[in-house]
């Protein structure tokens, strides 16, 4: 693969994850939220009483970077914790009326992100399949280098 051909596809991918953070951070301003206060409702709001652990990560993020973004979810109260009873060491998050009333308008047709993600679903859907497999190609290999380093 010639250098030029390579630097136009790693590039391309970079592109898009900057226009992706970009209207998730439009997104979240509406909201009058962050960009990751926005990413972690979400995630809450599919799957409510998950665990910090796991919504780190779901997140890809560490235990203690998602707690700091939990403490103030919290202190807007978006979101509360319980503890299960099976489990006094665990705790689980879960939106509170106010957290699901800003999920609401997030989902009533403000968003950008969603709006420009059903433009890309009208692609042709042979085309998206098409794209789907090149990128689990690509993230295999990937995957491998990684695995082999560790």
């Amino acid at each position: 693969m010639n250098g030029s051909l390579n630097n136009e596809l790693i590039r391309s991918y970079s592109q898009i994850h900057k226009a992706y953070n970009h209207l998730v951070q439009l997104d979240a301003n509406k909201l009058d939220l962050t960009a990751v206060q926005l990413k972690t409702l979400y995630r809450i709001y599919f799957q409510p009483d998950i665990g910090i652990g796991e919504l780190a990560t779901k997140l890809s993020l560490t235990k203690s970077t998602v707690s700091g973004i939990i403490d103030r979810l919290s202190q807007r109260q978006l979101i509360e914790r319980t503890i299960p009873e099976d489990n006094r060491r665990a705790v689980n998050i879960q939106l509170t009326e106010e957290g699901h009333s800003i999920m609401k308008q997030y989902f009533a047709g403000t968003s950008t992100l969603s709006k420009k993600v059903k433009e890309v679903m009208e692609l042709p859907e042979e085309e998206i399949n098409k794209i789907l497999e090149l990128n689990g190609k690509i993230l295999a290999i990937l995957s491998e280098i990684e695995e082999e380093q560790l």
